[in-house]
């Protein structure tokens, strides 16, 4: 965070801020903390620059699958994962913990989740049948226990914007979006189709894998927004 803050103050002229936050990252990167080999801490620190991406992922991220994510920082999972090239992983990660709550009936992401919560769990959806658990009313951790528990929570959102960065792979390259970097990276997917928004609107995007392996993509942007094409970090390259 300090590093994008540094670059913000960099592109706004102010280069006092940007000053005080590169301090702060050098004072912050001699200390090195443990991860104790759970899974967010160790992610956090291979996007901080202080841990191996590629180690954590293979050592850590990998190890048990996406068992022990949280919602919130699942999303920093996801990141380092990517930062990895791990995006199939990743993928995997979204279709089996976030994918079980659509399992379950859920239209909004849930504010806490456990995947040991899916056993014998009736769906939120509908009445819960006699011997099934209530996911809801049965289910939490900390303070969010039972009705408490939001079925409808921002901090869980994460998939949201990591699959319009690396899937759909929109970057915005210039202040206001006014140029875009289009760099699809679909994965194990067959194609990928969703909108990124802008002061100007919203950009669509729809990408296909083709027989060859190349992505063909369609792009539609608002007036006064560019884009260009490149492949994604891994994969075959794309079509335009």
């Amino acid at each position: 965070c300090l590093g994008s803050g540094a670059r913000l103050s960099d592109t706004l002229g102010d280069p006092q801020t940007a000053g005080l936050c590169r301090e702060a990252v050098v004072r912050l990167r001699r200390h090195q903390p443990e991860s104790s080999g759970r899974k967010s801490p160790a992610a956090l620190l291979a996007l901080a620059g202080a841990r191996d991406p590629e180690a954590v992922a293979r050592n850590v991220l990998a190890a048990g699958g996406p068992r022990d994510l949280s919602t919130f920082y699942g999303f920093y999972v996801l990141e380092a994962l990517a930062a990895a090239g791990e995006i199939d992983r990743a993928i995997a990660f979204i279709q089996t913990y976030w994918g079980a709550m659509l399992d379950l009936g859920a239209t909004t992401f849930w504010e806490d989740f456990n995947l040991e919560w899916m056993t014998n769990a009736g769906r939120i959806d509908e009445l819960v049948p006699p011997g099934r658990k209530d996911i809801h009313g049965d289910c939490g951790a900390h303070c969010y226990v039972g009705f408490r528990h939001s079925l409808c929570h921002g901090w869980a959102s994460g998939p949201t914007a990591w699959l319009s960065r690396h899937v759909l792979g929109i970057r915005p390259l210039e202040p206001g979006c006014r140029r875009l970097l289009v760099a699809p990276n679909l994965g194990p997917l067959a194609w990928a189709e969703g909108s990124y928004p802008t002061p100007s609107g919203p950009v669509r995007v729809r990408h296909e894998k083709q027989a060859d392996g190349t992505i063909r993509s369609e792009v539609d942007t608002p007036a006064g927004i560019t884009w260009v094409r490149k492949a994604g970090p891994v994969g075959a390259p794309s079509a335009p």
